[in-house]
């Protein structure tokens, strides 16, 4: 059964963003070393319940401003993505690769919530 994997937020000012988060919950922040400006948020020990997240810059989010996009695991982002738009969702980004961790694409269901699928793949380019 596909779960929650991963958060996404935005921010006007991502360092600012992630000094907040570190400050008030110690969360432990790190750079991405890929082709996007993309903050790595690991909010926890390895085997404590929960999930990690990422942050963004707001202006370089092609989509419409929300306060958190959670993301998916799936098996396959292609088939997922035709049952979203087949059961009335929508994609709101297509398919597109993350060097090295593998295939995303954002959607957006009947409500006009945001989120992502993500299908891993290491051989993503």
């Amino acid at each position: 059964m596909p779960r929650v994997i991963h958060f996404e937020l935005s921010a006007d000012d991502p360092e600012r963003a992630v000094k907040f988060y570190d400050e008030v919950f110690g969360w432990k922040t790190q750079k991405w070393d890929g082709p996007q400006s993309y903050w790595l948020l690991t909010t926890g020990e390895a085997g404590q319940p929960g999930i990690n997240g990422g942050l963004m810059k707001r202006s370089d989010n092609p989509l419409p401003p929300s306060s958190a996009i959670n993301t998916i695991d799936v098996p396959s982002v292609d088939e997922y993505a035709e049952s979203v738009t087949k059961h009335g969702g929508k994609v709101r980004m297509p398919k597109g690769a993350v060097p090295g961790i593998g295939y995303i694409a954002y959607c957006e269901d009947t409500e006009g919530n945001i989120f992502g699928i993500m299908q891993f793949d290491p051989s993503a380019k």
